[in-house]
């Protein structure tokens, strides 16, 4: 039988037993038409880039498949009925990872990260300079860093000078 890795998208407004619900249904319908589930993975909820049916963010479920071509397609025709399911993807894969895919990895990461830096509260100290506050000028005081208000730009002043031809004489192009 060939190996599936299937990700479904879940209402926010849903509550994470619901979505176990969700998933024990769908691994009933793979088994009942004759596959087995390896593994699923919760991964939370997550902001969606775009809104898909007015949601901002939604529950990431993963479910590692073995099952006949058949029996996928009844569990994605359910999920496209079901009002809770919003997106989902099945893809064929050769063979399925056995570690934990790469959002369980992550949040490994992000947990070793803070415990090998210790504390990072003072990213907001700027040493002898002081504070952002202090630099001793606005944002209307120019000063030695740009040019002054009202003041003719270059490139206009370029425009108005005669331009030298290739043979080095000055032509009235302008």
């Amino acid at each position: 039988m060939p190996f599936y890795e299937h990700v479904f998208l879940a209402r926010q407004d849903i509550s994470q037993a619901q979505v176990d619900a969700l998933t024990k249904e769908y691994a009933q319908i793979i088994e009942d038409g004759g596959g087995r589930i390896g593994k699923t993975e919760y991964w939370g909820i997550k902001t969606i880039a775009f809104k898909i049916k007015k949601n901002r963010k939604a529950h990431y479920c993963l479910m590692n498949i073995d099952a006949p071509p058949p029996a996928v397609a009844e569990m994605e025709r359910r999920m496209g009925l079901s009002g809770d399911v919003i997106r989902f993807l099945t893809i064929r894969v050769a063979a399925h990872e056995a570690e934990p895919s790469v959002q369980m990895k992550k949040s490994d990461r992000d947990e070793r990260r803070d415990g090998d830096r210790g504390f990072r509260g003072d990213r907001g100290f700027r040493g002898d300079r002081g504070f952002r506050g202090d630099r001793g000028s606005f944002r209307g005081d120019r000063g030695a860093r740009g040019p002054e208000r009202g003041a003719p730009r270059r490139d206009r002043e370029e425009a108005d000078r005669p331009r030298a031809s290739r043979d080095g004489e000055a032509s009235e192009e302008a």
